[in-house]
Parts: C-alpha cells; structure tokens; sequence
C-alpha cells in the first residue's frame, strides 16, 4: 500500500437517540451525574487498591525483617546442644571444674545473644507435654509427675518470636 493512500474510516455504530441527544437538559444533567459518581465508584475502588497493597508490602517487609535471621540461628543451635553436653558431661568430674566455668559462661553469652534476637528456649521437665511444641521420643515413668508430663527432656526447644524454629525432643510420663 502507498504511504499516500489512505484507509477508509471505520464507520463507529449510530449513536442510540437517548446518547444521542438527551430529550431534557435534566436528563443531560442525571446521565452526567450518574457517569461522573462511576467514575468516582472507579477511582475510589483503585485508591482502595493501591492501599491494601501497600499495607500488605509493609507487612511483609516487616516479616521478612523479623524472620530474617530464622535459618542462621536454625545451623546455631546445634553449637548450643553441644555446649550442653559438654556441661552434662563434666559436671561430676572435679578435674573439669574450672573449664566447666568457661563452657557454661560461654553458653550463658550464647543464650543471651539469642536472647536479645527473639530467641527463646523451652522445654523443662514437669511441664505439660504439647504436641505442637513437643516431640515425644518415648515414654517414661517418673513418680510425682502426673500423666502427658515430660518426664525427661533430651534435646531443648526453641522460638523465635513465637514461632517454632525446633521442637523440644522429650520422654512423656505415663503413670503405671
């Protein structure tokens, strides 16, 4: 096609006679109305919009902010679980006195750091088995703990900000 030639027009449907033109100025003066409130209906439902998203961007962000940290502390614990054994294993041990100092003053400022980073231990013996924070590695019978207690504890659990980085492994008493 030459760049002079020219496409016909596409002829647009014949306007309805009520688009066409309104039979009264007050007819003229609703259809406006009616279009400028949908118009503003519009408008207002994609202010709405675009504010839900920006509460729901700032809410993620501050999740992501404040579980940021969930899997460095996650391979941590570990250092800690061994920490623990060291302190359960030399205790009765009068030669390993002065070094069990060092290992639990160690462990102390490794709790605290954790501490001052949401983290939080749980996990006693005594207290109310919870299969949601618990895993019951057994069962055990311990006198003067009532039943679905935990009886012994083998492995220490921890929250981060409430929520579980790793449950507590347990023994649950069960009476006899």
């Amino acid at each position: 096609m030459a760049p002079e030639e020219k496409l016909p027009d596409t002829e647009t449907a014949p306007e309805t006679p009520a688009e066409a033109a309104p039979a009264t100025p007050e007819e003229a003066i609703e259809r406006l109305r009616a279009e400028l409130a949908a118009e503003a209906d519009k408008r207002l439902r994609a202010f709405a919009e675009t504010e839900n998203l920006r509460k729901r961007l700032i809410k993620e962000k501050e999740e992501f902010q404040k579980y940021a940290t969930e899997s460095l502390i996650a391979e941590l614990l570990p250092v800690l679980d061994h920490l623990d054994l060291a302190l359960a294993h030399g205790r009765g041990n009068e030669a390993c006195k002065d070094f069990m100092v060092g290992v639990d003053m160690t462990r102390k400022a490794f709790v605290d750091i954790l501490a001052r980073h949401g983290v939080t231990e749980f996990g006693t013996t005594g207290e109310a088995f919870n299969p949601e924070a618990h895993e019951a590695l057994g069962v055990a019978t311990v006198p003067g703990l009532g039943d679905d207690a935990v009886a012994q504890v083998v492995q220490r659990g921890y929250m981060l900000r409430g929520r579980l980085l790793r449950p507590a492994k347990v023994m649950v008493n069960k009476a006899q």
